[in-house]
């Protein structure tokens, strides 16, 4: 199991390298899917959220009988797999361009967190409930942290 999160680990890096790389520019278009962000507020936003996943991730590894840090681990895989379809995949049609993060979203989040998801439910170590609750608590989080990381990333950028 431990390379698998490793995986998780390189995956959501990519991830938040490519949101990081064209994001910022993309979101200066108007659209009902991503407000204005500059690349400050973003790189500070994306780079918490990057750290808070590393954490999950190490935190299951270092008390992997826990079930605290499994589910954070958990909610972060769940978030990761919704998230490269909403907004990215939506997004992605509903505007007829790409929204970036799509490819790493696809190629990579989507599969890599499927798969170490199924490997907790084939080790007996995950339940429907724990799986959906997770996932929901930890992105309910994420959304509401995202913004307030971007106001926080404001003012450090024009401190």
């Amino acid at each position: 199991m431990d390379s698998f999160i490793f995986l998780f680990c390189f995956a959501i890096t990519l991830h938040n390298i490519e949101e990081a790389i064209w994001l910022p520019k993309w979101s200066q278009q108007p659209s009902k899917f991503q407000k204005s962000v500059t690349a400050g507020e973003f790189h500070f936003a994306v780079i918490v959220i990057t750290t808070l996943a590393y954490l999950s991730a190490f935190y299951y590894l270092s008390v992997p009988k826990s079930n605290l840090a499994k589910w954070i681990f958990i909610g972060f895989l769940g978030s990761m797999i919704l998230n490269a379809i909403f907004p990215h995949v939506i997004a992605t049609i509903a505007l007829k361009k790409y929204a970036p993060g799509l490819v790493t979203g696809i190629m990579l989040n989507i599969p890599i967190n499927s798969l170490i998801i199924l490997r907790f439910f084939e080790n007996h170590q995950l339940a429907w409930e724990e799986l959906i609750f997770s996932t929901m608590t930890v992105g309910i989080t994420l959304l509401v942290l995202i913004p307030l990381l971007f106001k926080v990333g404001r003012k450090i950028t024009t401190l």
